[in-house]
């Protein structure tokens, strides 16, 4: 029986890191029960992390050049014939030169196309050079294979009530459609693959710090508690439930 192996794009960002940190006390557990414990890859963009562990391999990745998220995923081919989990923990929201528009005025073509490019353009590149892994990924236990993205509550167009967030709100907008594209195209190219758009509720990272002013007291998550619910709610996925939007609770998004 192949092991199950996981890919954590962004695993230095808050979200990404938590994730990697759960996982390897999962695999811990599970090599100390049964002795079986798959390879965890997590990317990093500029420097490697000094954060080690058994089983865990950092690999050097930038998502917005289809050429490094190759790269990154030739090596991981080197190491091993299939992923079983992909999860995509890269977002931009915001950069020492540019905050969420407010207003129309302050729409810039620069930072609306780099918001495009990271925020959904990258998870498509990565589907697609990372689709031959998936399609090997064990099943034995019923499970599907995990292609997930986070995403945002602000990327579901029926829930908008606010405005404002041009880039930020139509790139996850994009990104949604993109997932929800790719989950019917692999539905009949790929058996048992959910293709999941997850929202991780308001966690406590520097994408969300200069915005947590307003969040109701109890509603801000730490990224442990985060990871672990995201983790939780794709280990109860089906295959059946691709192509859908839920939340760190399991609930269901309107698109």
């Amino acid at each position: 029986m192949n092991q199950k192996n996981y890919l954590i794009i962004g695993g230095t960002g808050g979200i990404g890191q938590a994730i990697v940190k759960h996982l390897i006390e999962m695999a811990a557990y599970n090599q100390k029960n049964d002795n079986q414990s798959g390879k965890i890859f997590a990317t990093y963009h500029k420097s490697e992390p000094d954060f080690i562990a058994d089983n865990l391999y950092w690999l050097p990745m930038d998502v917005s050049n289809e050429h490094s998220i190759e790269q990154a995923i030739t090596e991981i081919k080197q190491q091993t014939t299939h992923i079983g989990w992909v999860i995509n923990c890269v977002g931009l929201l915001h950069t020492p030169y540019n905050q969420p528009e407010k207003a129309l005025r302050q729409l810039e073509t620069e930072f609306f196309l780099q918001n495009m490019q990271i925020n959904a353009l990258a998870s498509l590149l990565i589907a697609k050079h990372i689709k031959p892994l998936l399609a090997k990924a064990d099943r034995t236990e019923n499970k599907p294979a995990i292609f997930a993205t986070i995403s945002a509550r602000v990327g579901s167009i029926s829930d908008n009530q606010l405005g404002g967030w041009y880039s930020y709100r139509m790139s996850k907008a994009a990104l949604n459609m993109g997932m929800k594209n790719l989950s019917i195209e692999w539905a009949r190219s790929l058996k048992d693959v959910c293709v999941v758009v997850m929202q991780p509720g308001t966690v406590n990272t520097q994408l969300s710090a200069p915005f947590q002013g307003n969040v109701a007291d109890g509603n801000l998550f730490s990224p442990a508690f985060s990871a672990e619910c995201l983790l939780e709610v794709l280990g109860n996925m089906t295959a059946e439930q691709s192509g859908n939007f839920v939340d760190w609770a399991g609930e269901f998004i309107p698109w």
